[in-house]
């Protein structure tokens, strides 16, 4: 697999968002709508989130004391970000065991969350989880071109118990010697590390979902199909997954055939010329994408298996690779043309998870936060470190350096997997930021449309439902969510597939409120995407500078 995708109403219906203001009335737009109000901040005072609440420390025991983060000591962090654990845990019960997995266990704010826990992983393969963390999902986040972490309005910890897990060994703050070739093979290890995390905190059958994006696609499917292989609901009581902007097909048919499609429907943001066009659509034609496209993006699809088309990677010239065919162009029109969030322009914004991409911006004397050992330090990690968000070691192939990173194992897609967890959990959700172009939404579908699963093949509609985030006031002006229709979704025979509008390539961290809706479906607490009903934490009354919210 020569793949590598470095780097997923609060309180009140729309009628009833703001029930006071400082000036004694609602504010209104032009068509009568309520607009939403964002709460401002007083002076040189921190933020506090309105559900940080002092928790029971039941997971504190001798146990976890070694693990234990004190949340006012965070560095760059202004504010208590609440009760976590985190450091190494290995990935077997040998006592000689030297190959460890970092973790960073986040219990719930959420009172009325109950015995289940939710893991997240980032893809590469080789990037870390703790990116997910800071810019998308964590408790706080420091999004890139912003000087100070802020605290999340929407971090996952406000709805159940979160960890987010460096894995394979060989990623981020992970120890040891990579030494695996496949999928299976990262399964094995990362359930003798969840086994010795669940003993570790005592989490004895708990209900578990397994959540990731980009190359967690071939992750956590292959993850959730080793804990029903386990057949042990102590330590791995499976309930239901969640995959966003996915590579879960072949790289070809996912990616190469639905390149062109993508950018012409895009055409008038990208603004390539007519002549670029042309040369494109011929060479699509002559790769056999354009018939292969017509043929099998179909609503119901035509009778499976696909054919696989010739890897282009294959061809010393690359003829082939529409993928970067078509990225050369954008990059001569938009020379910081993203191609995870294709609405970006100039300049590239700093990270301060560093550089992955060749342009991003570093300024001088810049660090890597997780990268700092004081950071390292505080999370009880091995002092001095050398964290990096996607690492520079092969995490397949017995650890041997090459120029492509080479997993054994089958795409999801085609070798059962992701059929076997579906029809386990009949609680699987993907899902699809629309303005991700690495990994495209009808790239996604054309892979599920070869899949079979609870004695159909693929999809039998294109998802078309409308999408609905709730509307609520904002009271985090460095953390807000769009509301209303959001994009679209479909369910067919325990599958639910959605798409964000305004999401690229990290759902999470372009579209939170459509995120946090989704994974209040996964855990069940909200029907589905058509639901109108508001949150269901972020409640409560109360205030900011002089506005009430009930």
């Amino acid at each position: 697999m020569k793949f590598s995708a470095v780097l997923g109403a609060v309180l009140c219906v729309s009628t009833a968002l703001a029930e006071t203001s400082p000036h004694g009335f609602r504010a209104f737009n032009r068509r009568g709508a309520v607009i939403p109000t964002v709460e401002k901040r007083v002076a040189n005072q921190p933020f506090k989130h309105p559900e940080l609440q002092k928790r029971a420390s039941r997971f504190l025991t001798e146990k976890t004391t070694p693990f234990v983060v004190n949340g006012t000591g965070i560095p760059e962090v202004p504010f208590d970000v609440g009760e976590s654990y985190a450091g190494l845990l290995p990935i077997s019960d040998s006592a000689n065991e030297t190959r460890k997995l970092f973790f960073w266990f986040f219990p719930t704010t959420n009172p009325d969350c109950k015995e289940e826990i939710v893991i997240w992983l980032n893809g590469g393969p080789g990037c870390s989880s703790l990116s997910g963390l800071l810019t998308e999902n964590g408790p706080f986040t420091w999004e890139a071109g912003t000087l100070a972490p802020v605290q999340n309005s929407y971090s996952w910890t406000n709805l159940t118990n979160m960890i987010w897990v460096e894995q394979p060994v060989g990623v981020g703050y992970s120890q040891g010697v990579p030494d695996i070739s496949n999928e299976l093979d990262l399964a094995r290890e990362f359930l003798g590390f969840y086994k010795q995390f669940i003993k570790t905190f005592d989490l004895q059958n708990w209900k578990t979902y397994i959540t990731g994006e980009s190359y967690a696609g071939y992750y956590v499917p292959y993850l959730a199909d080793a804990f029903i292989q386990a057949d042990d609901l102590e330590y791995y009581n499976l309930a239901g997954i969640s995959i966003n902007d996915p590579i879960i097909g072949d790289e070809t048919n996912q990616q190469m055939v639905a390149a062109l499609p993508y950018i012409e429907y895009w055409q008038k943001l990208t603004y390539l010329n007519d002549t670029f066009m042309e040369q494109m659509r011929a060479r699509n034609k002559e790769c056999n994408y354009t018939d292969y496209w017509d043929t099998y993006f179909q609503f119901p699809p035509p009778a499976g298996p696909f054919p696989v088309l010739p890897d282009p990677y294959n061809d010393e010239n690359y003829t082939c690779d529409m993928l970067d065919n078509l990225y050369s162009g954008l990059l001569a029109v938009n020379p910081c043309f993203n191609i995870y969030h294709i609405t970006e322009t100039c300049p590239h914004p700093f990270s301060q998870l560093g550089i992955v991409n060749t342009g991003d911006y570093q300024p001088p004397g810049a660090q890597v936060y997780f990268n700092r050992s004081d950071v390292a330090a505080a999370l009880n990690a091995v002092v001095p470190t050398n964290w990096e968000q996607c690492t520079s070691k092969q995490v397949f192939g017995h650890g041997d350096n090459e120029e492509y990173y080479q997993d054994g194992s089958p795409p999801p897609a085609s070798a059962g997997v992701l059929t076997r967890v579906i029809e386990y959990t009949n609680n699987t959700i993907i899902g699809s930021g629309d303005l991700d172009f690495l990994l495209s939404t009808n790239g996604t579908l054309l892979a599920l449309q070869n899949v079979t699963w609870n004695g159909m093949q693929g999809l039998q509609a294109y998802p078309s439902i409308p999408l609905y985030a709730p509307y609520h006031p904002e009271y985090n002006g460095g953390s807000l969510a769009g509301a209303g229709i959001q994009g679209t979704w479909s369910h067919e025979r325990g599958l639910t597939f959605y798409t964000a509008q305004l999401a690229g390539h990290e759902l999470p961290g372009f579209t939170p409120g459509v995120a946090y809706r989704m994974l209040e479906i996964l855990l069940g607490r909200v029907a589905n995407f058509s639901s109108t009903e508001p949150f269901t934490t972020l409640r409560g009354n109360f205030t900011g500078t002089g506005i009430i919210y009930r």
